[in-house]
């Protein structure tokens, strides 16, 4: 038989049942209609539910098909008007038959199962249990696991495959205390001060992540308030199930699971609802972190910060189950920042007040992200399958009172053993002997820069006395220049006279040419002679003076003999010019051989230059 999809919807007077039967004949159809039992049967379908409330058989029924679509739509009239039918949405506790809803012998029927029974006690959530004398013998040597630790062996089989989901080695033969020990080193061992301060000072990704909205902050009831959902443990079933509505794809899987029932007692049914939370909080983290977008390591995500999962871990309290993922949180995921933390603690609170089919609704996304992955499909086989078909069964009223304890438990920094207070005081330190480094620095570069501003102001002020000097500078280089491919000793040459001997004067000289000849100079009060004489003063007088400057220099007598050797050749280059006949074709020739200076041995010497005006007196004196 096929077992068809199927959907409820209950208003104040009708149960609606919607069945899929494509191809089905109408006059085929079969309803069996009594107290919680709907049966439905058509070749080949078959579907048997145990609803939460009772219906009856009054003559107000009512039932259609479409053809097309081949859905039939049944409403049935509740026993009592206006009763809420909590729990329609759980189509794997809906499948169960009647009689299975007690997990104690068929002779001892009471109409509710063990489950039930305990679920109404209340648990003290916020004490950590200590097991005493032979019961804690007993735990201590356990190495079951898995959901309610009613599994044992499963590795013995499936060692090769587990090993790459869980970090506990040889499971089946470790004890629940040597898993914790186990956990706590790896997670010392794996902490990274440098990762978590990064993740302390530059925290713009984590703000970003804090202000997320996942789905449970955005229920309609939300909408309809404009503000984030608190569902008080008051409100009643029917609101919480108007939160939260499961999409085809989850109602398939739900259906494809199949009704077991699970005999937990007292311990056992705590430890299963700490559990829930350590994984409720890891999932809560990844949406978190991954704005709601699954990707390829999800599934790591989720089972890396679960010790639950991980290790194979159980918890006897709250407290237990937070400060593991909050250590957890800062050692393995790439956001590892206490916030994020404490803000999964938030969304857990949060999904617990919304009831059980947010639970629910968490679970089969974790179960979907662990079949899309292998091998984390084994761990739904461990224990994320149960808890949806457990979870089924649950009280909202029970989930709620968990929701309130939660919200109660406290963690610090200083619960979590990695000495978080003291890293950042010495963090903190750091950086502030850093800022005053680089405080420092910041003022040593402004003083250099007003220093550097008050020598460019000063260099400015002097800018108009060294831009005159430009044009007498460059005369001087001329004439110096002249006066080396004229014969005159280099300096490098030899050593009896440096650059600095040979060209000053000769930068005098022609400073003082230049001013003799150049009538109305622009710049006759800047040459290195003193007051420059004018175009009326006496050659000879020029020549004198320049005498006397070239004997202060005191030239060796290498470079005398140079420049006597030199000054014989210029007087052979005078007297033998070319006739006059020539000299308008060799203008240049005559100008270059009447243009340098001369310096000579004697102590009155004789300089010949040619000029437009002086060239004939020059003849003469010599």
């Amino acid at each position: 038989m096929i077992t068809p999809a199927f959907e409820l919807s209950q208003d104040a007077h009708f149960l609606t049942i919607v069945i899929h039967v494509p191809y089905a004949r109408v006059n085929e159809v079969d309803l069996y209609i009594e107290g919680v039992d709907f049966k439905f049967y058509v070749k080949p379908y078959f579907l048997r539910l145990t609803l939460p409330g009772k219906i009856v058989e009054d003559g107000r029924e009512e039932a259609s098909y479409d053809v097309d679509a081949g859905i039939f739509t049944i409403k049935v009239p509740k026993e009592t008007t206006e009763e809420y039918f909590d729990g329609l949405d759980m189509l794997t506790a809906l499948l169960a038959p009647k009689g299975s809803r007690s997990a104690k012998p068929l002779v001892e029927d009471l109409g509710q199962s063990a489950n039930a029974e305990i679920e109404e006690e209340e648990f003290d959530w916020e004490v950590e249990q200590t097991p005493n004398g032979e019961l804690e013998k007993v735990l201590n040597s356990d190495s079951s696991y898995g959901f309610g630790n009613l599994r044992s062996g499963v590795f013995q089989r499936l060692q090769h495959e587990l090993s790459d989901v869980i970090d506990l080695k040889e499971p089946d033969s470790t004890t629940p205390v040597e898993r914790r020990l186990k956990r706590l080193a790896a997670e010392e061992a794996k902490f990274d001060s440098d990762h978590y301060l990064a993740d302390l000072f530059e925290d713009d990704a984590i703000r970003h992540l804090l202000k997320h909205q996942p789905w449970w902050r955005n229920t309609p009831k939300a909408k309809e308030e404009g503000k984030e959902t608190q569902i008080e443990p008051e409100d009643s079933a029917e609101a919480r199930g108007q939160c939260v509505t499961f999409s085809g794809e989850e109602k398939e899987q739900l259906r494809k699971f199949t009704n077991r029932n699970y005999l937990l007692d007292k311990g056992s049914c705590q430890m299963v609802y700490t559990s829930l939370v350590d994984i409720l909080l890891a999932y809560a983290y990844e949406v978190r972190s991954t704005e709601g977008d699954t990707h390829t390591e999800s599934s790591w995500n989720i089972w890396k910060l679960s010790g639950t999962l991980c290790w194979l871990e159980t918890y006897h309290s709250l407290q237990e189950a937070i400060v593991s993922f909050s250590r957890r949180v800062l050692c393995y995921p790439f956001y590892r920042h206490f916030q994020l933390a404490l803000k999964a603690i938030e969304d857990v609170v949060l999904i617990l007040q919304l009831g059980k089919a947010a639970v629910l609704k968490c679970l089969l996304a974790i179960h979907q992200v662990f079949r899309e992955s292998d091998p984390a499909y084994l761990l739904n086989d461990l224990y994320i399958t149960d808890y949806c078909i457990w979870i089924q069964k649950v009280k909202s009223k029970k989930l709620a009172s968990l929701a309130e304890s939660l919200r109660n438990v406290k963690v610090t920094k200083s619960d979590l053993g990695f000495e978080l207070k003291e890293l950042e005081k010495a963090a903190l330190l750091v950086q502030e002997e850093e800022n005053q480094i680089k405080r420092g620095e910041g003022d040593s570069q402004s003083s250099q820069s007003e220093s550097e501003g008050d020598e460019e102001s000063s260099c400015t002020s002097s800018g108009t006395g060294e831009s005159d000097l430009s044009q007498g500078d460059l005369s001087h280089r001329c004439s110096s220049e002249e006066t080396r491919r004229n014969g005159l000793p280099r300096g490098g040459e030899t050593d009896c006279v440096t650059d600095r001997e040979v060209t000053e004067p000769l930068i005098k000289l022609s400073c003082g040419l230049d001013t003799a000849h150049s009538a109305g100079s622009q710049y006759p009060d800047k040459c290195a002679l003193g007051k420059a004489p004018t175009a009326k003063s006496s050659p000879r007088r020029l020549i004198e003076e320049l005498a006397d400057q070239l004997q202060s220099v005191g030239l060796s007598e290498c470079c005398e003999k140079a420049a006597a050797e030199n000054s014989n050749a210029s007087v052979h280059q005078r007297t033998s010019r070319p006739p006059p006949s020539l000299a308008p074709h060799q203008p240049l020739q005559t100008t270059s051989q009447q243009s340098f200076l001369e310096v000579s041995p004697e102590r009155n010497c004789l300089l010949f230059v040619a000029g437009p005006d002086n060239t004939e007196d020059f003849t003469n004196l010599a």
